[in-house]
């Protein structure tokens, strides 16, 4: 049939309304009419998102009012950040002290010993090693440094009667005899020393807080080292979980790296003690226990430790003769390069390697902010950060094309 019949189910006024060219009823004037309608915007009670801030604008008092409670929650945070730096640096000083612990923990749990007893086992030995060097090393550093200042004018006179004395003499002139006069006078000044310790009281008080600080930063790191398998888990759960085995693998990688780079770091800072204290013993240097004690401490410092101890050292020793001075400075140079090429690699062969370029960086950078705390751990945290950029950061750059 050729003739065009309405489709079933419509009204008579629908088949008599003549069809759009959209394919929708209706006439010319209907039409405009409900184009007119879609394009008027629907008003919701609501700002475009694009006009949200220039409505705000219209508020000054409560844009002022937002803007004032930020800033003084912001400030209101940096003071309690401040406040608690003291405390702050005690859990991160704890938690690298766990952290360096653990492959100890471990190495005692992959021999049949519970993680409990090995914890006790640690600390029990740690404890007899502190108790042991505390016996052994502060009767006699408190009585050389004691020394130190009683005998400084007659070393004085020796340095004065060397022959390096002399060979300073005569190509500076008069002017080395002022200066080591001025250095004697106000050395030997019981009132400049009392400056420079912040007088007797400020000095007792400065040694308490230094031992209740050692006290909290042992009960912190016992805590952290036998929860650390589960602030493991913990930390990991915070990843998505199509992440979380990724995640998994860089923590236990991050913390056996730190332990590793830890441990190494106090043992061979402990190796140059020994190596201080004994050249100081037979070549009749002025106190060999004070110069072991300062050796562990500023061999602590990553890359520049044992440079910056080996001119100090060298430059007190000159104060007894240039010739046990040339000694000293050539069998610890020697040494120097054997713990460089040989004792390192051996020790640190767990840790991540770091450039030396950003060993230098992160030292310098750690240093002024937390002192000897943070040139001991810029180096773990800046290996850590260089772990995410390699395994998180660069792929993810690598996939997009």
């Amino acid at each position: 049939m050729t003739d065009a019949s309405p489709s079933l189910g419509a009204t008579d006024a629908e088949a008599a309304e003549p069809l759009s060219v959209d394919g929708t009823a209706g006439t010319d004037a209907q039409r405009a009419q409900r184009d007119s309608e879609v394009d008027q915007p629907v008003f919701t009670g609501e700002a475009p998102p694009g006009k949200t801030f220039w409505a705000n604008l219209n508020s000054p008092f409560r844009l002022g009012l937002v803007l004032t409670l930020g800033a003084l929650a912001a400030v209101a945070l940096g003071l309690a950040f401040w406040n608690l730096s003291t405390i702050i640096i005690y859990v991160v000083f704890a938690l690298f002290v766990a952290l360096g612990l653990d492959p100890v923990v471990r190495w005692f749990g992959r021999h049949n010993v519970s993680r409990p007893w090995a914890i006790v086992i640690v600390y029990a030995a740690f404890a007899l090693v502190l108790i042991g060097v505390m016996l052994l090393v502060v009767p006699t550093l408190v009585r050389q440094v004691g020394q130190f200042f009683s005998d400084l004018p007659q070393t004085v006179d020796e340095f004065q009667k060397s022959d390096f004395y002399a060979w300073l003499s005569s190509t500076f002139g008069a002017q080395v005899g002022d200066m080591t006069d001025q250095v004697e006078k106000f050395l030997t000044n019981p009132a400049n020393i009392a400056a420079i310790g912040g007088g007797v009281l400020n000095f007792a008080v400065g040694v308490g807080t230094a031992i209740s600080g050692l006290i909290i930063v042992l009960v912190l790191s016992l805590y952290f080292l036998a929860g650390l398998p589960a602030m493991k888990v913990a930390f990991i759960r915070f990843a998505p979980a199509r992440n979380r085995r990724k995640a998994g693998a860089m923590t236990d990688q991050i913390t056996d790296s730190i332990g590793a780079y830890l441990m190494g770091m106090v043992v061979l800072a402990f190796c140059n003690s020994v190596v201080a204290f004994l050249l100081h013993l037979f070549l009749g240097l002025p106190f060999p226990a004070l110069m072991g004690v300062l050796a562990f401490l500023i061999t602590l410092i990553p890359l520049i430790g044992s440079v910056l101890y080996w001119i100090t050292a060298t430059t007190i020793a000159l104060f007894t003769g240039w010739v046990p001075a040339l000694i000293f400075a050539i069998i610890y140079l020697i040494y120097m390069q054997l713990e460089a090429y040989v004792l390192t690699p051996r020790v640190m062969n767990k840790a991540i390697s770091v450039p030396g370029a950003l060993v230098v960086i992160g030292a310098m950078v750690g240093g002024t902010l937390l002192g000897l705390l943070g040139a001991l751990v810029a180096i773990p945290v800046t290996a850590s950060i260089l772990l995410i950029i390699k395994q998180v950061f660069i792929p993810r750059q690598d996939a997009k094309i």
